[in-house]
């Protein structure tokens, strides 16, 4: 039943191949549990739901990870139980792990100006697609997935937009600003080097793995390397903090959120007001370092608030 689970999932709700291996990653792990407790992944309870979520507490996940690892078993039983395989759905009185909420990691507009410059320091074709990688990414707050992948066909002729399917098949059109269009032209100059045989011709940016286009995971690793050559620690550096990056900057210059909310792809506004968060945050500490009545007696600046680490999934 779990590989008809995820057949469902790919093909009526459109999950994307990393979204299907995690689902099946986390079901296989709960189905390993049970089976220690002498119980079948179709047949267990709600009780059997509740000491794994015990043990995955006791083991010391993040809540996140327990929350994500429930959010399958819902999705699994609930198709058994629209599906008439079972007769009901245990997953109805577990409630989900409290999470608190995480701000982005996020990087300055001058880090961002310092990561550009260094890839154009570079030399070669290479230096030109990591720069139109990072102007994109940038530009449009574009998920890896949705970047490493994109077809040639989702570049408008004057290269002003994108039309971009994200999650659960959805399709967005995000526009590209002048900066990225001029690295993307350069791009598409040195980009046939990468074209090694004719499947690759589909992608934006074809590479020679499998997919026939950058994975996320080469993305990453570019973006790794280039950090310590823009001064910058590498552990504070992934895709989705370019991501965090676009929004966040978009907000505090003004952005409105139903905007940034269409071109995220975000299918509630809930999830886009974290960046509204991120800018209250930032305010309170100007406030706390430059209000005359924020600071105490001697004239030292009042105790800023932490910003809280962590992307939100």
């Amino acid at each position: 039943m779990l590989d008809a689970f995820l057949e469902m999932m790919a093909a009526e709700r459109g999950s994307a191949r990393h979204t299907l291996d995690a689902y099946r990653r986390d079901l296989a792990d709960f189905r390993a549990f049970l089976g220690k407790r002498g119980r079948m992944l179709a047949t267990a309870g709600g009780d059997d739901i509740r000491a794994y979520l015990a043990q995955l507490a006791g083991a010391g996940l993040m809540p996140s990870t327990t929350a994500r690892r429930l959010a399958a078993i819902r999705q699994y039983y609930r198709f058994l139980f629209l599906e008439g395989r079972r007769g009901d759905d245990p997953t109805t009185h577990i409630d989900t792990p409290k999470q608190g909420r995480r701000l982005p990691r996020l990087l300055e507009e001058e880090e961002i100006e310092a990561l550009i410059a260094a890839a154009k320091a570079k030399d070669g074709p290479g230096s030109l697609r990591l720069v139109a990688l990072l102007e994109l990414f940038y530009a449009t707050g574009l998920r890896v997935s949705e970047l490493a992948g994109l077809p040639l066909s989702a570049l408008a002729p004057d290269r002003s937009v994108l039309t971009v399917r994200g999650k659960g098949d959805k399709e967005r059109m995000v526009p590209i600003g002048g900066p990225a269009r001029v690295a993307l032209a350069a791009w598409l100059g040195v980009r046939p080097y990468y074209v090694t045989e004719p499947s690759r011709q589909r992608w934006l940016f074809p590479s020679r793995a499998r997919s026939g286009h950058l994975t996320r995971q080469r993305v990453a690793q570019l973006l790794k390397a280039l950090a310590p050559e823009a001064g910058l620690d590498a552990s504070r550096l992934s895709p989705h903090v370019l991501r965090h990056a676009f929004a966040s900057h978009l907000v505090a210059n003004g952005a409105d959120l139903r905007s940034v909310q269409a071109m995220l792809g975000h299918a509630d506004i809930a999830t886009t007001q974290i960046y509204t968060h991120v800018q209250t945050e930032r305010l309170a500490a100007v406030v706390a370092d430059h209000h005359p009545l924020a600071r105490p007696q001697g004239g030292q600046p009042a105790p800023i608030l932490k910003r809280h680490k962590g992307d939100p999934e």
